[in-house]
């Protein structure tokens, strides 16, 4: 797995597919697992690239505080190491406000694509404490995951299961899941009308982590961003794997037959 280096810290990512490079953006705490049903879809006609954020699965776990803003720098040093020239940024919560100001500070984004993200820290609800669970404890972890689905996970065990495994394998540990919310709690947005992206944002309707409506107000003032809804909770791409994915590719289908 290469590795970037970013103030010092060793940050881990992954490649996989050829043509123009989509990157996905993790989600407070959570390891590259959470776009295992994207990442497949892409790789393909696009090249995926995955990686661990700072404090996440083999990426070093540097002592807070962080801010949005650094791990942006840590993803310019990730693409800066892979020679990216163009990319597509997908982003989930915290990877979707990364993905905001990565396109204001710099200059290799070409689309977004952004799911259960909000303008401002402000938008934040208690719940997002709810999905912080030490790593040990597997019952705290399958309770916490919950927080991110409207669906009952108990419906579905053998995915449950896998996403707890997963969870214990790369997810950050408490105290860089403690840093890395607090970059989330503490974002604002650099100006909207400077990010001139096309933007696709994409937001479960029972979000209970960042509400809806903070989705729809980022696409509106987004110079180019489009809303639309999608069943599900704050990690409606996982709950809505199928719709998700082909909705994503169509977007990225548009966005580099237009380049």
């Amino acid at each position: 797995m290469p590795t970037a280096t970013a103030d010092g810290v060793a940050v881990h990512y992954e490649r996989d597919g050829d043509g123009e490079t989509v990157a996905f953006v993790n989600d407070v705490g959570a390891g590259a697992w959470l776009w295992s049903w994207q990442h497949g879809v892409v790789a393909g006609p696009y090249e995926s690239l995955v990686w661990d954020l700072r404090g996440t699965g083999r990426s070093d776990a540097p002592p807070g505080p962080y801010s949005v803003d650094r791990l942006a720098a840590d993803l310019e040093a990730v693409f800066a190491d892979a020679g990216v020239a163009r990319v597509h940024l997908v982003g989930a919560g915290l990877g979707g406000m990364v993905a905001l100001a990565y396109a204001h500070e710099y200059d290799r984004g070409a689309s977004l694509t952004l799911f259960g993200t909000a303008a401002s820290g402000d938008a934040v609800t208690d719940r997002l404490a709810d999905l912080r669970a030490p790593l040990d404890d597997r019952e705290a972890l399958a309770a916490s995951l919950q927080t991110a689905f409207a669906s009952d996970l108990t419906d579905h065990p053998t995915i449950r299961e896998e996403m707890i495994e997963w969870r214990q394998a790369d997810d950050a540990d408490p105290t860089a899941w403690d840093a890395q919310a607090a970059a989330m709690r503490s974002f604002e947005a650099p100006p909207l009308y400077e990010i001139t992206l096309p933007t696709l944002v994409l937001h479960g309707v029972d979000d209970e982590i960042v509400p809806a409506s903070a989705g729809e107000s980022l696409a509106r003032d987004l110079p180019r961003g489009e809303y639309r809804a999608v069943e599900g909770g704050h990690w409606a791409f996982v709950e809505e794997s199928a719709a998700v994915s082909d909705a994503l590719v169509g977007w990225l289908d548009e966005q580099t037959s237009d380049a």
